[in-house]
């Protein structure tokens, strides 16, 4: 499955932005998804990840309660809504398919989608 992530900004600390990754193909069904991020001379760390079916979410610590994670299979789409946002969010965000298991470290992940930059302002 081939991923595009798209919605990035520049937004102002407690602001929201949300993130689509569409994805091609009618496989999309069958991958859990999950979205990550990366902030310059950092590496890549999960943010959020849904089951295939959606029913179940997990969430790193920085995103619980801020952040959302949900999926339409019909659209082929995965998004990550993002509330009360801080500087410290500033990161590169890619969304990322895995075809079996619900581990999120990144060396699980089976397809990666192109990033799209998030910059949160003081």
């Amino acid at each position: 499955v081939q991923l595009q992530a798209s919605g990035g900004g520049l937004v102002q600390a407690g602001g929201s932005l949300r993130l689509s990754c569409a994805a091609s193909g009618r496989a999309f069904s069958v991958y859990n998804m999950g979205w990550f991020r990366q902030a310059p001379g950092k590496e890549r760390e999960f943010v959020a990840g849904i089951t295939l079916s959606g029913s179940v979410t997990y969430y790193a610590d920085s995103a619980k309660g801020r952040f959302t994670i949900s999926r339409d299979n019909a659209k082929y789409t995965v998004y990550l809504q993002m509330n009360s946002l801080i500087p410290e969010d500033t990161a590169v965000y890619y969304c990322a398919a895995r075809r079996y298991g619900s581990t999120w470290n990144v060396n699980d992940m089976d397809n990666w989608g192109s990033g799209t930059q998030v910059t949160v302002s003081s």
